[in-house]
């Protein structure tokens, strides 16, 4: 089971800060979230990065196959 963590913009339209996911590619994984905001979502998944058990990744066909933790990381301000 990998658990996904949202922040920023994600978490907002997601509506919670984390869920958990068998599926077997991230993509699957997002596409199965039940959004509070669901056009926000799907819109934001495009521009999001993706820290895969702390390794950054933009691509969404990365295997979860024994992954514990992926952050959705929107872009922001600040540093």
């Amino acid at each position: 089971m990998t658990t996904l963590r949202f922040f920023a913009a994600a978490r907002a339209a997601v509506g919670t800060d984390e869920t958990t996911t068998s599926a077997p590619t991230l993509d699957d994984a997002l596409r199965a979230v039940p959004a509070a905001d669901a056009e926000r979502w799907t819109a934001l998944q495009e521009r999001c990065s993706y820290l895969v058990d702390g390794v950054t990744t933009r691509d969404r066909s990365t295997s979860l196959v024994g992954v514990g933790t992926v952050d959705v990381m929107p872009p922001f301000a600040g540093g």
